[in-house]
């Protein structure tokens, strides 16, 4: 299973947008980097992610999970852009935040850590395992 990183600006669609949303989730829709269209391509129906809120806060939220595979993104008529849906699936007990990541030895190699401007970006087993870890949860 692999796992993934959604930023979103917490102004805009934050965590409390994303639970609202409930069992059905929300597109994840408005990428217009071809980088995150490629990773969202990739995938799969049940994998796991983490939203993070980007500019305000700069943090991990919470744990997320895709419910529809990509498909055509519904706010342009350009066939170029697809995106999935994720739902909120639960909360961090504690916020890791991009500072707490970049001092984090095993994190190091982290997307996240290396390449802040991605939108939607990949993230390891063991680099989850660590966010699992820093965020209070198992």
């Amino acid at each position: 299973m692999a796992f993934w990183l959604f930023k979103s600006e917490p102004n805009v669609f934050g965590w409390d947008d994303l639970v609202a949303r409930g069992e059905t989730g929300e597109e994840w829709d408005g990428v217009r980097n071809y980088q995150a269209r490629n990773n969202m391509r990739a995938m799969k129906k049940g994998e796991r992610g983490m939203l993070y809120h980007s500019n305000i806060g700069k943090e991990c939220v919470g744990i997320v999970e895709v419910v529809a595979e990509a498909h055509p993104d519904s706010t342009t008529e350009d066939p170029r852009w697809e995106c999935v849906d994720i739902k909120a699936v639960q909360p961090l007990e504690k916020t890791v935040t991009l500072d707490q990541a970049k001092e984090e030895p095993r994190l190091k190699d982290m997307v996240l850590v290396n390449n802040s401007r991605l939108s939607v970006q990949p993230v390891s087993e063991d680099e989850w395992a660590v966010l699992m870890e820093l965020g209070g949860l198992k």
